[in-house]
């Protein structure tokens, strides 16, 4: 990939150097260090070392816009006899600074050129440096993208936003993270991909991942009371039955459970290690026994015992 990225045009880097020469002689050629000084007391783009400094108006480098603009803008304003306008001399260093990195043939666009331009180059069939970046970034030449990627969809965000949160998922994970799942995604194996949902933009119930969620994380926390409290389940029985403030369709659901021979017998005799060997109706009626209400569920990303706070029928022992 070092050979797309060309060097500046060399006439327009003489250009920029000869203009930076003239702007400096005509400042009566302040020192480096007085340069980097007076540049970092003003309010400029960027602070520059005297060797930065140096190293620009020797043409050493080729240095970024913010180092131009603070250099001239100080020649102009603090230096200059007599003074120019610092603001008519950064726009026209501007001119000549995107001369060194457009009038390559070779030279690449910005990431902003790039997005705003059509298509890859000119129609006279040669190469430019985006056409091979179009060409080798495509995963079109690595895999066959699938067929379900082409349904037509309204997009949940927008390019910038996506194009945002893959710079943040290279910077926190790696690019090859990033690209390999990019490629996962185009081959099929993408969020929503076992459902026939293109793109994952069909998401799940949140309410009802949050409800099959906390009843999981409830059973967990049922499943370690009940290893070491004694009678905690007859215990939490009795408690049920005296709360007036139980819901009274819950508390119907509850006792018309309990005319269930065949589904007591179960709650009855359950233990830790019995608990999934059980009806999941049985652990929905241990469940309302021991636990008064959990939740509602707090921001995704917390704790489970944040985001689902239990309200226990009997308290824990360091809570009561």
């Amino acid at each position: 990939m070092a050979d797309i990225a060309a060097s500046p045009s060399h006439e327009a880097q003489q250009e920029l150097l000869s203009a930076l020469d003239e702007l400096h002689r005509a400042a009566d050629r302040p020192g480096f260090r007085k340069i980097s000084t007076l540049i970092k007391e003003g309010d400029h783009p960027a602070h520059i070392s005297h060797e930065g400094v140096r190293s620009a108006l020797k043409g050493l480098t080729t240095p970024r816009w913010e180092t131009i603009h603070s250099i001239v803008a100080v020649l102009a304003a603090a230096c200059a006899d007599p003074p120019r306008d610092p603001d008519a001399e950064v726009a026209r260093f501007r001119a000549l600074w995107r001369a060194t990195r457009e009038k390559g043939p070779d030279s690449m666009k910005s990431a902003r050129e790039l997005a705003l331009s059509q298509g890859w180059g000119p129609d006279d069939g040669k190469w430019t440096s985006e056409a091979v970046v179009g060409l080798l970034i495509n995963p079109f030449a690595a895999i066959e993208i699938h067929p379900s990627l082409a349904v037509p969809h309204e997009p949940i965000f927008s390019e910038d936003e996506w194009v945002r949160v893959g710079v943040r998922l290279i910077e926190e994970q790696g690019a090859e993270f990033a690209l390999r799942a990019l490629l996962k995604a185009l081959k099929g194996d993408y969020l929503g991909a076992e459902e026939g949902s293109p793109f994952g933009y069909t998401f799940p119930d949140q309410e009802a991942v949050d409800a099959h969620t906390a009843f999981r994380y409830g059973c967990d926390r049922i499943i370690q009371r009940l290893a070491v409290e004694p009678n905690l389940l007859q215990r939490s029985i009795a408690a049920m039955h005296e709360d007036e403030t139980m819901d009274r369709d819950d508390r119907i659901e509850m006792l018309r459970s309990e005319s269930d021979k065949s589904l007591m017998f179960e709650v009855m005799t359950v233990t830790p290690e019995t608990w999934h060997e059980i009806s999941e109706e049985a652990q929905h009626q241990v469940f309302g026994y021991l636990i008064k209400s959990i939740g509602p569920p707090g921001r995704l990303g917390l704790p489970l015992e944040q985001r689902f706070p239990i309200v226990w029928r009997v308290p824990e022992p360091d809570q009561a």
